[in-house]
């Protein structure tokens, strides 16, 4: 094995263990054993006694409530899983209990963001043009604190499209989706730091995961977000946000719905509700820092030519519900 590989490999490994460890207040131990199940032909590490080792994305509510007794289940004992074959049998959809999430939308080249989109895609959906030759992308990251998956940290680059079917506005279409909390995106990324969530999404979501390192912490006054790239184990891209006053704690309901091409060629649709707990947002440049480097995913972004940061979101507390996809 080259030297590269082998610390990539060694960072992957080391990030997927202090990953298995559940966010704080939601297990009296820290569990870092584990134990590889086979999920749709997949030898996949999951932790041991977690929640998917356990029961397989539908644990009763009885058991989170007395797994992390902080949080508020209010929401989820509203909503009905069903079973589903997604490539492998699953619950939908899939909890996300405790979670945090820092987002910050640019501006980016319109004609290379139609260059990354299947054609079948664009002709359903295209990125929304804000002005001319410039189109909007979103970069997320998450820390999925405690879910049926267990935990995990996950990267989103998504392009802002129209919903599929709906005009293509520009300007006015975003208004609408913001005002309504409805949006619409293809993903071009999506990174996460455990097995499970890659297989899970690429083989049951149709989206583009591999697996890396990503380092979300926390400091007095920031969010830090270090994203190694696979091959060489480096940082390969930081997301620096602020920790913004003035949160609003009322609840708010958004939609974030995504269409791709599955396995066999079919348009495909996927959303996720969250439900909002703690949140604000800014249209401060200074709010964000993203600083890249020479990887793979640095160099992906620089072809983008981001250009003026839109909106900074900043969301400390939110759960969240996965729908499973299906044929548009």
């Amino acid at each position: 094995m080259k030297i590269r590989n082998l610390a990539a490999t060694a960072g992957v490994i080391l990030s997927v263990l202090l990953n298995f460890s559940w966010a704080d207040g939601t297990s009296k131990t820290m569990q870092t054993e584990s134990t590889t199940i086979n999920l749709a032909g997949h030898e996949v590490p999951v932790v041991r006694g977690g929640l998917y080792d356990r029961y397989r994305s539908n644990p009763p509510l009885s058991v989170i409530q007395q797994e992390a007794p902080d949080v508020d289940l209010s929401w989820f004992k509203e909503l009905r899983k069903e079973k589903v074959d997604i490539g492998f049998e699953s619950y939908s959809p899939n909890f996300y209990y405790k979670n945090s999430r820092v987002t910050a939308i640019f501006t980016a080249d319109l004609d290379k963001l139609r260059e990354l989109m299947p054609a079948q895609v664009l002709e359903k959906v295209q990125p929304l043009q804000v002005w001319p030759g410039r189109g909007l992308i979103a970069l997320t990251a998450y820390s999925y604190g405690y879910c049926d998956n267990d935990s995990y940290n996950e990267i989103g680059l998504s392009v802002i499209t129209n919903r599929p079917g709906s005009s293509n506005l520009g300007p006015l279409t975003l208004m609408s989706q913001a005002m309504s909390n409805d949006f619409w995106g293809y993903v071009l990324k999506l990174p996460v730091n455990t097995e499970l969530a890659r297989v899970r999404g690429v083989v049951g979501y149709n989206l583009p995961k591999w697996l890396t390192g990503i380092n979300y912490r926390e400091t007095d006054k920031s969010v830090v977000v270090e994203i190694l790239d696979s091959e060489t184990g480096k940082v390969d891209v930081t997301l620096e946000t602020k920790k913004l006053g003035d949160l609003s704690s009322k609840t708010s309901m958004v939609t974030n719905s995504f269409t791709n091409v599955d396995q066999n060629g079919r348009l495909t649709t996927g959303y996720a509700i969250s439900r909002q707990l703690s949140h604000t947002s800014s249209t401060n440049a200074e709010s964000v820092n993203l600083t890249l480097t020479e990887g793979s995913l640095s160099t992906y972004i620089k072809a983008l030519k981001l250009g003026k940061m839109m909106k900074y979101e900043y969301v400390p507390e939110f759960q969240s519900a996965l729908y499973s996809p299906k044929p548009l």
